[in-house]
C-alpha cells in the first residue's frame, strides 16, 4: 500500500494570542512544525508529505523541511477542509485514488512513531480510521447559560486526534460533498461519517496533544524532553 501525508498549516492560531502562527512557535529550539514533519518523514512507508500554507506565509521558508525532496507545498484555504482539499487535489496528480492519506495537524508535534505505524497497520481499509483516546473524565453537556444540563455516557466517547487515515479518492469526494452541502466539517473523520463511513478508533498515547493555548507549549516540551530521556536510557 502507498501512503502519503497531508499537513494543513495555514491557520493563524488566534487562541495562542501571538503574532506568529502556532505551528511556527519555538519548541525546544525548533519550530513546532519541524517536530511534526520529522515524525512523518521518518516513516519509510510514507511516500511524501504535502503541506498547505497560507498565501502570504513568511515563515515556512525558514523551516528545516522547506526544501526537503519529499515535501511539497500547496496554497492553504480559508478553512482546514479547504486546505486539505487543495493538498488532496495536488496528490491526485502523483498518487492513485486507492492510495492512503494521513492528515495530521501541524500543531501536533508529539506524535509517536509507534502510534503512526499502528494506525497504518489497523485502519488501512475503505472505512479508514484515526488516532483517538477514550474519555476518562465525567462528561457534561451544557445548556445555553453554561450550566450542566446532563451527564453523558463517557463509555462511548473518545477524544479525536490526528493523524486521520483514509483512501485518497474517498476522502476528497467526502470533503467536496460535505462542503457543497454546507455541512460543518471539523475534521476528516466527520466528512467521512457524513458519507456513511465508520472510521476505526485506534487508541494512541495521550501526549499527542494539539498546541492551542500558551500552556500547551510547555506541556509539549515536557513530553519531548521526557521521551528523549527514555530513549537515551534504553540505548
Amino acid at each position: 500500500m502507498n501512503y502519503w501525508a497531508v499537513v494543513p498549516a495555514a491557520g493563524v492560531g488566534r487562541r495562542m494570542g501571538t503574532e506568529i502562527p502556532k505551528q511556527y512557535l519555538a519548541l525546544e529550539g525548533r519550530p513546532v512544525i519541524d517536530w511534526t514533519l520529522e515524525v512523518l518523514l521518518a516513516s519509510p512507508r510514507i511516500q511524501g508529505v504535502v503541506v498547505a500554507v497560507g498565501a502570504e506565509d513568511p515563515f515556512w521558508g525558514d523551516t528545516e523541511h522547506a526544501g526537503h525532496p519529499r515535501v511539497a507545498v500547496v496554497p492553504g484555504g480559508k478553512e482546514r477542509a479547504d486546505s486539505v482539499l487543495n493538498a488532496l487535489r495536488h496528490l491526485e496528480t502523483r498518487a492513485g485514488g486507492d492510495d492512503f492519506v494521513l492528515v495530521h495537524d501541524a500543531a501536533r508535534p508529539c506524535l509517536r512513531s509507534d502510534d503512526l505505524e499502528r494506525l497504518m497497520d489497523e485502519a488501512s481499509d475503505e472505512q479508514g480510521g484515526l488516532l483517538a483516546m477514550p474519555v476518562r473524565d465525567t462528561m457534561k453537556q451544557a445548556d445555553d447559560q453554561g450550566r450542566s444540563e446532563r451527564t453523558l455516557d463517557r463509555g462511548r466517547m473518545w477524544h479525536a486526534y490526528t493523524p486521520q487515515l483514509f483512501p485518497l479518492g474517498s476522502l476528497r469526494r467526502a470533503l467536496e460533498g460535505a462542503l457543497a452541502a454546507g455541512v460543518v466539517v471539523t475534521d476528516e473523520a466527520s466528512a467521512m461519517e457524513w458519507t456513511g463511513h465508520r472510521p476505526k478508533l485506534v487508541e494512541g498515547h495521550p501526549d499527542n496533544l494539539k498546541i492551542t493555548r500558551p500552556g500547551d507549549l510547555e506541556l509539549a516540551a515536557f513530553h519531548l524532553i521526557n521521551r528523549r530521556a527514555e530513549e537515551g536510557s534504553s540505548l
